[in-house]
């Protein structure tokens, strides 16, 4: 079965309150099969629910507080919700089934989820467990989910199961090298290993950001499913490079940001926080606070004409290094014999409400990705990582239609 994929992460639980994307599941699961979807990637929380010790029963999931993360995408959790977590992951398995569609497990508990838990417990899990030990923690957890499928006959819904997202930029690089590869695949091969000796009939794999052709000889020998995520970024690396949205060690350009990016009333970086009671949230995510800032307080027009006008300089390069990407990938792939899929992508990390990545320049590079993979055979691909029910550009209907109707016929 080809999977046309739409990224739901986390946020099918964290945003369940009356009025979010996810207060009803089955009317997000319809909309989605309406877009021509027959496939979701959820962040399945299998740590928390399963090998942390935490009492799962009630869990509250809540924002930053305030303002903070709110024109961010992923972070503008709206309400604070309480949910059985078990009973929240069948019903959404159940809605799944009634829908005929598939889904990809994996975790993203060692980049974010946690940042939006009520308490900072499940954050402290997660650390406790050491570094060497967290892909096979992982794998049991995610082999006990199976189990509990299984048991409700329910485990025919999974396409296939990924460890860890992104799992070089994640905690399990932690006292490593945060980006690469080349210090963690033996414990990514045993996790892969003991997930296998547990559920040998389902298939297991890791999910790799872009395609790392430098050193993709740090790819798991063992995994069953090529996944990887090409954010070629071009124009936005430009500017995530030129206000040191990322590196921490240059001075964030305050008066710089007020003048090209930001909107009138912008407060200083430094006075932009969460919560007091909040702030140990950070600890809990891979994200800078001065991305969350100038995500929060960027004017989306601001933003969008910064990266126009300066795109004709990376249109070329960025066209070249997303072909080569995906043909490394698909080389890869077809190297361990194993099925292709690209869960996320293809230009980068955006406002909430900018429209770079759903315009004119950014909807033809999602059509390229897509037909690009049609012709290399991929099993899966996405329309684009903001494609989905908690970003704006589901409203483009029309849009992820066609992509999807391409990719499947």
């Amino acid at each position: 079965m080809t999977l046309a994929l739409t990224l739901w992460d986390f946020t099918w639980y964290t945003r369940t309150g009356p009025g979010e994307p996810f207060a009803d599941l089955d009317a997000a699961f319809a909309a989605a099969v309406d877009r021509g979807y027959n496939t979701v990637r959820i962040c399945a929380m299998p740590f928390l629910l399963f090998r942390s010790g935490l009492d799962t029963s009630a869990l509250t999931f809540t924002s930053f507080g305030g303002e903070y993360g709110q024109r961010t995408r992923w972070y503008d959790v709206k309400a604070t919700t309480t949910l059985d977590g078990r009973a929240h992951l069948l019903a959404f398995f159940r809605a799944a089934a009634r829908h005929d569609v598939r889904v990809i497990v994996s975790s993203w508990e060692y980049q974010q989820s946690p940042s939006f838990a009520g308490d900072p417990s499940w954050h402290r899990a997660l650390r406790a467990v050491p570094v060497a030990d967290r892909p096979s923690a992982l794998a049991d957890a995610h082999a006990d989910l199976i189990d509990l499928l299984r048991a409700e006959g329910l485990d025919d819904r999974v396409a296939f199961i990924e460890l860890h997202n992104e799992v070089q930029y994640s905690g399990l690089t932690e006292g490593g090298t945060f980006g690469s590869l080349l210090g963690i695949r033996d414990a990514l091969e045993r996790g892969i290993t003991r997930f296998k000796e547990r559920q040998p009939a389902v298939p297991c794999t890791v999910n790799i950001a872009h395609v790392p052709i430098e050193q993709l000889r740090g790819v798991p020998r063992n995994i069953e499913v090529a996944v990887f995520h090409p954010y070629v970024y071009g124009v936005l690396g430009q500017l995530v490079d030129e206000f040191a949205l990322r590196d921490v060690s240059r001075p964030y350009p305050q008066e710089r940001a007020y003048a090209e990016l930001l909107r009138a009333g912008a407060p200083p970086l430094e006075e932009w926080q969460p919560a007091p009671g909040r702030r140990w949230s950070l600890e809990a995510t891979v994200m800078q606070p001065r991305e969350l800032y100038t995500h929060d307080w960027c004017d989306p027009d601001k933003w969008d004409r910064w990266l126009y006008d300066r795109y004709g300089e990376h249109r070329v390069a960025m066209r070249a290094v997303l072909d080569l990407w995906l043909d490394a990938a698909a080389d890869l792939a077809r190297s361990r014999d194993v099925p292709l899929v690209f869960g996320e992508g293809w230009v980068g990390y955006t406002p909430l409400h900018g429209t770079f990545e759903e315009g004119p320049v950014g909807a033809e590079i999602c059509a390229h990705a897509v037909r690009r993979s049609r012709e290399l055979g991929a099993l899966g691909t996405i329309v684009c990582s903001n494609a989905a029910p908690q970003h704006p550009m589901w409203n483009d209907v029309s849009l992820q239609r066609r992509l999807n109707a391409e990719f499947l016929a």
